[in-house]
C-alpha cells in the first residue's frame, strides 16, 4: 500500500485477489464466460459522442460475474473489458486502426 507505482486503494487491491481467486474457482473457461457476452450487432462510431461507455451486454456481463463472485465490477468495467478482449471494436469509422 505504501508503493506510489501501483494501486494503494485497500478495496481495489481486495477485490483483485477476489476476483482472481473467482476465476479460478469457475467451472467454465474464464474466456468461455465472456465472449458468451459478445454483441450481435455492433454500430460503427463515427464520433466521439457515439461511443458507449456500457451496454446492455456489458451490463449482463457485469451481472454475470457477479452472481460467480466477482466484486467491483459493473458495467462500465465490463465493457472496457469487451474492449481488451476484442469482443467490441469502437474505434471510429475513420480510424486506422479500424
Amino acid at each position: 500500500m505504501a508503493d506510489a507505482g501501483i494501486i494503494r486503494n485497500r478495496r481495489k487491491i481486495i477485490a483483485t485477489i477476489t476476483n482472481a481467486q473467482a476465476v479460478l474457482a469457475l467451472d467454465v473457461p474464464f474466456e468461455e464466460v465472456v465472449w458468451s457476452f459478445r454483441p450481435v450487432v455492433t454500430t460503427v462510431p463515427v464520433v466521439t459522442a457515439d461511443l458507449p461507455a456500457s451496454t446492455a451486454e456489458s451490463a449482463a456481463l457485469a451481472t454475470e460475474l457477479k452472481t460467480r463472485g466477482f466484486v467491483f465490477v459493473g458495467p462500465t468495467t465490463a465493457y472496457a473489458l469487451m474492449q481488451a478482449c476484442g469482443l467490441v471494436n469502437d474505434h471510429l469509422a475513420a480510424c486506422a486502426v479500424r
